[in-house]
């Protein structure tokens, strides 16, 4: 992997793991919670996923000798879901075996369109297994993200909710910001109406204040959900929320 610029060095913890771990107790130290991402999604070989996934595992490793938050997240393009469904399930079992061991949690993150499906499918299917320190996430910008949030809720499954990133097609995918921001509101409250706890991933102050105030109405309390914002975004939301009382994940 390239090595980031300068500009790139606000937004990525590390480029070892020792690094990352140092980032982390910085971030602990302000009272934030965290997750840790090993970058590199889109591997198209069985050695690359095979590297991928020892390289999370030794993430996991390095996550719990450090004594920071148990907490990491991983793509399933990482661990050979364009090579095939079975390797990459092996893999994703592989690392939630290692984390339930280490009462560690695990967030599948979601990818563009063409994955949204067949990364519930394996995630479902390891479910299924018992592994219940596991989590997914959901894009509002995408259709279907209403229903997959109710059927999530009702399995107790965690979700984090984010806008997505991806540029879909019409046909999948709500394609104005206001149809995007409508979207993400009407399934914050799905999640946290549901009593599962789940984290609103979003840097966008009117989204955090709708859900804030839906809280307050329906008094929820504040360890109940949690915010997350990526590393080096909006700084300052993160610290005013931590202030205020809330949980903040970077």
């Amino acid at each position: 992997m390239a090595k980031p610029t300068s500009f790139g060095r606000r937004f990525i913890a590390g480029e070892t793991v020792e690094e990352a771990m140092g980032a982390a107790r910085i971030l602990q130290g302000q009272g934030m919670l965290l997750t840790l991402d090993q970058l590199g999604e889109s591997i198209t070989t069985q050695a690359e996923a095979n590297a991928a996934t020892a390289g999370c595992l030794n993430l996991i490793e390095q996550v719990v000798a450090a004594g920071v938050d148990r907490n990491v997240s991983v793509k399933l393009t990482q661990l050979g879901l364009d090579i095939d469904a079975a390797v990459c399930r092996d893999n994703l079992r592989r690392i939630f075996t290692l984390a339930r061991q280490h009462d560690l949690f695990v967030r599948v993150d979601i990818e563009n369109t063409p994955y949204i499906q067949k990364t519930f499918d394996v995630f479902a299917s390891l479910w299924d297994e018992g592994f219940r320190n596991t989590g997914v996430a959901l894009q509002s910008a995408v259709f279907r993200s209403e229903d997959d949030a109710k059927a999530f809720c009702k399995a107790g499954i965690r979700i984090r909710l984010v806008k997505g990133a991806y540029k879909e097609p019409a046909n999948l995918a709500y394609q104005a910001k206001a149809d995007v921001d409508a979207a993400y509101v009407r399934i914050m409250k799905i999640l946290l109406a549901s009593g599962v706890y789940h984290a609103i991933a979003t840097h966008d102050p009117a989204m955090i204040e709708a859900t804030k105030t839906f809280a307050a109405e329906q008094q929820i309390p504040k360890d109940q959900y949690e915010f997350q914002m990526l590393y080096g975004i909006r700084r300052d939301l993160q610290n005013a929320l931590v202030r205020d009382g809330y949980r903040m994940r970077v």
